[in-house]
């Protein structure tokens, strides 16, 4: 029959699933009793995190082990370890979860590009904020997360589709920028009629099933407001970074807020607030008009004790012949600098 110590070596080699640690590292074995006459064992484990689906497979997979080496019957409890524990493996079991997320491999940094409320332009920031990335020598993809409204993929001029090999999707590279998009897999722009879990499959499908390959960051245009995909965000991807757009309006900048709040409570860092819209140009007097008012992304950056990465005006890119991208700011143009000075401080942030 086994001894308490046999038993104790035997389960110091297993996972904790939620730390990304052995339970032997964590000191999650608490408690051994043997009834020998009866060949029973009774354990008591302390893991990151109790009463879920992982703690099922945790407990099978315990159970399986003892009765493996001479147990009959075997009677488990589970506590949760002490936050300290919990707190000293928590960054190893993030990046272990991001690290699985994309196959393994070094994670990038990813970068969480929200809005209060929609029509503030975050998926032309994202869009911009990539290409500048990438005009500073960064390996960078584009997941268009925000499923309804879709729009990435138009904004680059994206032509083409994701091709399949093997299992995994190979994503579009547009200008040396890969792109996963929800308008990759929709017929003629037909509305999307889905429920929150079928979006959480989705966005796991945008991470688990392309093809990234080596990338340094990996920006997700989240659609605005703090719902399903926002939260499943949060959840899936625990470093993640954010960067917060907003108009000049105080209205827009008070919606915008409540985006900050939720990564802030779930631990994300910000950036930075992007103030788009900023002011109205004139190339006959060079005159600046606050069309949309003024202050609004300072006051935004106050709430959220962070700063304004920048300040962009209207203006649009300058019309190409030869590429067709309507959103997509070149780099001589003025707003194309301006998003150099955006994705400078972002690398900056990101190093520090």
């Amino acid at each position: 029959m086994l001894s308490k110590e046999q038993v104790k070596e035997l389960l110091d080699s297993v996972n904790d699933p939620f730390l990304h640690r052995t339970i032997g590292e964590t000191g999650g074995v608490k408690e051994v009793n043997i009834k020998e006459e009866k060949k029973h064992v009774s354990v008591k484990i302390g893991i990151g995190k109790t009463n879920t689906a992982e703690q099922m497979q945790l407990q099978q997979e315990i159970v399986g082990i003892l009765k493996k080496n001479g147990a009959s019957t075997v009677g488990l409890r589970f506590e949760q370890l002490p936050d300290e524990v919990i707190r000293k493996y928590q960054p190893a079991a993030e990046e272990a979860q991001e690290k699985s997320l994309l196959g393994g491999g070094k994670h990038p940094n990813f970068i969480a590009v929200s809005s209060g409320k929609g029509g503030v332009g975050k998926s032309t920031v994202t869009v911009n904020l990539a290409m500048s990335l990438m005009r500073l020598g960064k390996k960078v993809g584009i997941i268009d997360a925000d499923i309804y409204g879709f729009s990435v993929p138009d904004m680059m001029g994206v032509e083409e589709r994701p091709a399949v090999r093997g299992e995994k999707i190979i994503p579009v590279e547009r200008f040396g920028v890969k792109v996963i998009s929800m308008g990759f897999f929709v017929e003629d722009n037909s509305p999307i009629i889905w429920r929150g879990p079928m979006l959480g499959k989705m966005l796991n499908s945008f991470f688990k099933e392309v093809e990234w390959g080596d990338l340094d960051y990996l920006l997700l245009d989240l659609p605005p407001g703090t719902g399903d995909i926002a939260m499943d965000v949060h959840e899936m991807l625990p470093t993640c970074k954010e960067i917060i757009v907003s108009t000049p309006h105080p209205t827009a900048a008070f919606v915008a807020a409540r985006a900050g709040q939720m990564a802030i409570k779930t631990e994300h860092e910000i950036l930075g607030v992007v103030e788009n819209m900023a002011y109205f140009e004139s190339k006959k007097t060079g005159e600046k008009e606050y069309v949309f008012g003024k202050g609004g992304g300072k006051k935004l950056a106050e709430v959220l004790k962070t700063q304004v990465l920048g300040h962009l005006p209207l203006q649009q890119p300058y019309e190409e012949e030869d590429e067709f991208a309507p959103s997509v700011y070149q780099e001589d143009h003025p707003l194309g600098k301006e998003y150099h000075k955006i994705a400078a401080k972002v690398i900056a942030k990101v190093d520090e």
